[in-house]
């Protein structure tokens, strides 16, 4: 940790756990469901292993973390302290919703957005059997451009090369518009009129597209008047 506050302050106390560069996050991630290594950098993909490790190691120090072996996986946990952080995150998570609107071109990430996606995902809407998602990106590097989302009644993962599959729907549009739709700054009625985002694949399937998912747990928000 730093330097440190000195102040007898309980939220400067707080502070000299939290406020170091990715601290919160990697507890936003664990309050989300990750629970190995993999599932934290995917969650945090501009976060370095090394730094993610430093980071798990401090929250394991002051209480937060517990870290446990099992099978030979290692599954890191929040402990009843980390726990209470749960609705310091989601407090947080709501005020950056209603107040900090505006989101800049480095905001936007596809890796984190797919992965935020694939684990808000309503399996029972799901058809039987497995559904895969393309989504292809027109405005991204070609690197980042396509992803497939690969679903079943059961489980949902992420790929970032063609796993070869049959697709049963393509998202093509912009990063900033399916990010859009899955902050709740605007519905996907809006999107798939508009043009922002298009959909291809059978009639049926494309209708039933945004059942499957539930958006971030944000999208509800109220946000503030303007104008």
């Amino acid at each position: 940790m730093g330097l440190g506050y000195h102040q007898f302050c309980p939220v400067a106390k707080a502070m000299e756990l939290l406020d170091e560069r990715w601290t919160l996050l990697v507890v936003r991630e664990l309050v989300c469901g990750s629970r190995h290594f993999n599932e934290l950098r995917r969650g945090l993909p501009r976060m370095s292993p090394t730094l993610l490790s430093r980071r798990l190691q401090q929250l394991r120090r002051a209480g937060v973390v517990d870290r446990r072996v099992e099978g030979g996986a290692v599954r890191y946990e929040l402990t009843p302290a980390g726990e209470e952080l749960r609705a310091v995150v989601e407090a947080l998570g709501a005020w950056g919703t209603r107040w900090i609107g505006h989101l800049g071109d480095p905001d936007l990430d596809p890796q984190l957005l797919l992965w935020d996606m694939h684990r808000n995902v309503h399996h029972d809407a799901l058809p039987p059997g497995r559904t895969v998602v393309h989504v292809h990106f027109s405005d991204t590097a070609p690197g980042v451009r396509d992803w497939w989302l690969l679903m079943d009644l059961h489980e949902a993962d992420v790929c970032d090369l063609d796993p070869g599959l049959p697709v049963s729907v393509t998202i093509t549009g912009t990063l900033r518009g399916l990010t859009q739709v899955w902050r709740g700054d605007r519905s996907w009625d809006d999107a798939l009129t508009c043009g922002v985002l298009r959909t291809q694949g059978p009639e049926a399937l494309r209708r039933a597209l945004p059942g499957w998912f539930a958006l971030s747990a944000f999208a509800a928000v109220p946000r503030p008047r303007t104008g």
